[in-house]
């Protein structure tokens, strides 16, 4: 692909405008290094350095749609926390508007707190709510969501099975869009998997898609393919992405194509399925194929998995990417 080609994909993600409905959270670190065991239980003992505080979950796509300069519009809901307003301040940092996240004082504001030593994980501390959110909220949500539909070039549907994503909301939203032609774009969890009919890419991870399924599924190509046949005689979705770890990607738009992964260092994986449908979104509302939005995509994941911690991909380092490894 010529330098010319790829500067002015980089120019059309800037003209953009992006919805992401969802569950939104805060990725919490704690750093620190383990030199003894603790006196009281057989655990490690962890001497903090620093922590840091981070977007997550359908946040996190959001941070990457705007680091790519897209018009990103974040839908979801949080509690009436402290932890709340530490993720307004946050958005804000980077360039977002909170205004669209709705307040339930019944959950907490969802927050994975992750202890690390030496850059290893030691353990994850979790404070949330997987219970769905109440039909009044859902309406409210909807309604908020049909005031910007028509001014969307592309919508993201990022599930984390915390209880924002409700069938008759995802039923709503894919209606919706597909009434105007806007793409929607699905980051599944397990529960609700099969929710998403009539959504325009689907993108579960390889081990999402083999617990749907309930068969196990080998990260081999004949294997992915298989599985994806199955899928799709089950969920009615105009295309998938899958994402299988080492092995890369595999799309289905009518026929497979396989996308290996880079040989890059791995520091993290945290948030990289999240800078992949957020690429993929501001791809396919840019009018390009899904082929070339998940080469991009892909290109954009192994940037991101080279730093500790979920970060949004920067565009210099995409866009040096996609001139050295796009052909």
């Amino acid at each position: 692909m010529p330098p010319e080609t790829i500067e002015q994909i980089f120019r059309s993600f800037k003209e953009k405008k992006i919805a992401v409905i969802g569950d939104v959270m805060i990725d919490k670190y704690i750093f620190g290094h383990v030199s003894r065991i603790s006196p009281e239980y057989p655990v490690p003992v962890v001497d903090v350095t620093r922590e840091s505080s981070r977007l997550g979950g359908a946040a996190n796509v959001a941070v990457n749609t705007h680091a790519l300069g897209a018009e990103t519009l974040l839908i979801g809901v949080t509690g009436e926390d402290s932890e709340r307003q530490n993720l307004e301040s946050l958005m804000r940092e980077h360039g977002l508007n909170p205004a669209m996240l709705l307040a339930d004082s019944s959950r907490p504001t969802t927050c994975k707190t992750r202890i690390l030593s030496q850059n290893h994980h030691i353990t994850r501390v979790d404070y949330e709510s997987r219970t769905p959110v109440e039909k009044e909220l859902e309406k409210r949500l909807l309604a908020m969501f049909m005031e910007i539909a028509g001014s969307v070039d592309a919508v993201v549907l990022e599930d984390y099975n915390k209880g924002v994503l409700t069938p008759s909301l995802i039923a709503s939203v894919i209606a919706i869009c597909r009434e105007r032609g806007t793409p929607v774009l699905v980051d599944p969890k397990l529960k609700g998997f099969f929710s998403y009919g009539g959504s325009t890419v689907f993108k579960p991870n390889l081990s999402e898609l083999a617990a749907s399924l309930g068969v196990p599924v080998a990260n081999t190509d004949r294997d992915v393919e298989l599985a994806c046949l199955m899928l799709l005689e089950r969920l009615e979705v105009e295309s998938l992405v899958v994402t299988r770890s080492e092995k890369g990607m595999t799309v289905y738009d009518g026929m497979f194509t396989h996308i290996p992964a880079l040989s890059l260092d791995v520091a993290d994986v945290s948030g990289a399925g999240d800078t992949v449908i957020g690429t993929l979104a501001l791809g396919l509302a840019s009018g390009l194929d899904l082929v070339t939005s998940t080469r991009i995509a892909n290109l954009a994941a192994n940037t991101v998995c080279q730093e500790v911690g979920a970060v949004p991909v920067r565009q210099d380092k995409l866009f040096s990417a996609c001139l050295a490894h796009l052909r």
